[in-house]
């Protein structure tokens, strides 16, 4: 329930502090003193957005505030828990704060929060019902939301919601599957034409970059050659060559090894050097003799390379591997192909494994809404008879669809006739608001009865209606206030009569601005109260005593 709200900087409020109470609470005031303002800075608080225009005054920010008792609220902790909110077992405190430039910000027990955040936890709170809610009525959504929420099918609901999701998820997969395979056989004949080019080259990792080292070799071989012959020239071939002098080099050391000390080691690197450059001279020799520039061979590794850049190209790709993979691919396609009659007819067994399964809970979910909706229709016809709807006739009709929706299996439609003889229809553009709204209320009593409903704000649900009908439409609400919290704001005596605790919307002049007040009323403030509102601006002593007399003050 909500405790109290503090409202500051907001429209033609200052500051304003009310607390509210258990039962009925009722607030009336003239036409314009504020009402729609108090319920408009409410509704922020449930995520509404934030217009600049309400900051009253620009050198400050606008405040909302309200207080909720927080005993028994299990899923809002564990939301709270889940979304790093700090969360108070006696209290939850949502604020909203709007800044002169139009910045927004929201806050959960002092943690501030997104706006979904704050909308999905002040609905777990309070319900604001205002006349433009009584379009819902018309709603094939809400009428299903109504009947579900009476049968108290969310754990059936929660599972089939799993099980189509499965469901749909296969038939995905199976019309995917479908199209790809369409697709490729489309292009099967092109594929084989492709995999026979790529099979036929007998690609291998690594071989380009092997075949273009080859080709540049082969390219400059009288280069090579060239190079080859002068440094084994230079090292053996010539007169004069590095193996000769080394040779003599050592030679001559040897001759004075008896005369210079250590002169042996030198002799010893010497002939090291000259059996090094020996090997060094051999291998250069076998690179010579290996190395013959055959035009053919050239042609050869030239037309290879040229299939493979041709394949690339044609393919926008770089490499052999890329090739090879590509190759791999055409050939999983086709295997595919050969296959797909299997492949299809597992996914389709899938398919439907999935949607009996899905099935058998959506069909439970309807027998639920079947029986239910007899009890409601049967209901509803019942606490809107004391509201003047005495011919009312009330049937919910629950028709299955030819497939799965994600709602499961049924069509809800509310059916109304108000008049003896009148055949059952629709609701929309068959009913006064006057109507709606008591059939509106009528529903909102029912729920309240069955479900564990948050605190509930009425916005002049009692339009249309006067006299006998609005003190049961008062009564009404009394009845729903012993199970919740309910607010209601309105402009008939019969039903502000029936509140437990009433508040009085006013505006206050002073020398330069207009403010909107409220406050709790006396029990004799609220006779006078009641009998303005009763005779108008003049209070006479007869409506002064109807004032007692719908207070139940002179029993």
């Amino acid at each position: 329930m909500i405790e109290s709200l503090h409202i500051s900087n907001y429209a033609l409020i200052d500051k304003i502090d009310i607390d509210f109470h258990v039962g009925l609470n009722i607030i009336t005031g003239e036409t314009g003193a504020g009402k729609s303002i108090i319920l408009g800075a409410l509704s922020l608080i449930l995520g509404e957005r934030a217009d600049t225009k309400v900051v009253r005054d620009n050198q400050k920010k606008s405040v909302i505030e309200a207080i909720f008792s927080a005993r028994g609220y299990k899923s809002l902790e564990q939301y709270c828990s889940e979304n790093e909110i700090d969360w108070d077992n006696e209290q939850c405190i949502l604020r909203r704060e709007i800044t002169p430039n139009g910045r927004s910000r929201a806050f959960v027990n002092d943690t501030p929060v997104s706006l979904t955040q704050l909308q999905f936890i002040a609905q777990q709170l309070v319900d604001i019902h205002s006349q433009h809610q009584n379009q819902l009525l018309s709603s094939a959504d809400y009428q299903l939301n109504v009947i579900d929420n009476l049968a108290k099918n969310e754990n059936l609901l929660k599972e089939y919601s799993s099980r189509y999701s499965a469901f749909r998820n296969t038939v995905r997969k199976l019309k995917t599957t479908r199209n790809l395979i369409e697709q490729n056989n489309s292009e099967e004949e092109f594929m084989r034409f492709q995999l026979q080019h790529l099979e036929r080259m007998n690609l291998v990792a690594g071989e380009q970059s092997e075949l273009e080292k080859e080709r540049d070799m082969l390219a400059n071989m009288t280069d090579i050659k060239m190079r080859l012959e002068s440094a084994l020239a230079a090292l053996t071939h010539d007169n004069i060559n590095a193996l000769s002098l080394i040779k003599e080099a050592s030679d001559s050391c040897s001759h004075l090894s008896s005369i210079l000390p250590n002169i042996e080691e030198l002799t010893s690197r010497l002939e090291a050097s000259r059996i090094e450059i020996q090997d060094i001279t051999e291998t250069l020799s076998e690179y010579d003799n290996n190395l013959n520039a055959n035009p053919n061979d050239l042609d050869a590794i030239e037309q290879r390379l040229s299939e493979i850049y041709s394949l690339q190209h044609r393919h926008n790709v770089n490499s052999v591997e890329e090739l090879i993979s590509i190759r791999e691919e055409i050939k999983e396609k086709l295997n595919a192909i050969e296959n797909s009659e299997d492949v299809l007819k597992q996914l389709e067994v899938e398919a439907k494994q999935a949607q009996r399964y899905a099935l058998e809970i959506a069909k439970e979910i309807s027998s639920a809404r079947k029986k239910e909706a007899e009890i409601f229709a049967k209901m509803l016809t019942e606490r809107a008879l004391p509201l003047g709807m005495k011919n009312l006739q009330c049937k919910v009709d629950v028709t299955n669809t030819t497939s799965l929706q994600p709602n499961g299996i049924d069509n809800i439609e509310f059916l109304f006739a108000f008049n003896k003889n009148q055949q059952l229809m629709p609701i929309g553009g068959k009913a006064s608001g006057g109507e709606i709204s008591r059939l509106m209320l009528s529903i909102k009593s029912i729920i309240a009865d069955k479900m564990q409903l948050p605190s509930i704000i009425f916005d002049e649900v009692d339009t249309g209606v006067s006299g006998d009908v609005a003190s049961r439409m008062g009564e009404m609400m009394h009845n729903i206030s012993k199970n919740i919290q309910v607010i209601a704001i309105t402009h008939l005596p019969q039903v502000a009569a029936k509140g437990d605790w009433q508040y009085k919307v006013y505006k206050e002049d002073d020398d330069t601005t207009t403010q909107t007040q409220i406050k709790q009323l006396t029990i004799d403030e609220r006779i006078n109260e009641i009998a303005i509102m009763l005779s108008g601006s003049t209070i006479e002593d007869t409506a002064i005593a109807n004032a007692r007399s719908l207070l139940n003050l002179d029993k």
